[in-house]
């Protein structure tokens, strides 16, 4: 198997379309935001935007704004970490060392979606 799609859902799928193509830089490959959905190259692997209407059941709405649970691999952390943070992303966590020997950062968009950076050791 191969994952190839990750889903996050946002409020305001404009908005969203703008920070992940302009403040992350991923390309976006299609789209149809009077639907409500975006989709993104994020390397191996799609990253498809969805909008949760604002009159949708409350399940839906408890999608928006969570811990995603998706890392983005990046070969220097703190390179990574200060050009972003330069393009406006609002970092929760400052690029720290973990046990398992890489380093991550914490970083949410503009619905509260929680997101990591990660670089893995150099072997």
């Amino acid at each position: 198997m191969n994952l190839n799609t990750a889903r996050v859902f946002v409020r305001d799928i404009a908005l969203a379309r703008r920070f992940y193509a302009e403040a992350l830089g991923l390309k976006p490959h299609s789209q149809d935001l009077a639907r409500g959905w975006c989709v993104f190259n994020a390397g191996n692997c799609e990253l498809v935007l969805e909008a949760v209407p604002a009159d949708a059941a409350a399940d839906r709405q408890a999608l928006v704004g969570r811990v995603t649970g998706l890392s983005f691999l990046v070969p220097n952390l703190h390179v990574a970490h200060q050009d972003l943070k330069s393009r406006g992303v609002d970092f929760t966590a400052a690029p720290e060392r973990q046990f398992w020997g890489g380093s991550v950062a914490g970083f949410r968009d503009p619905d509260g979606n929680r997101f990591q950076l990660v670089e893995r050791d150099r072997a």
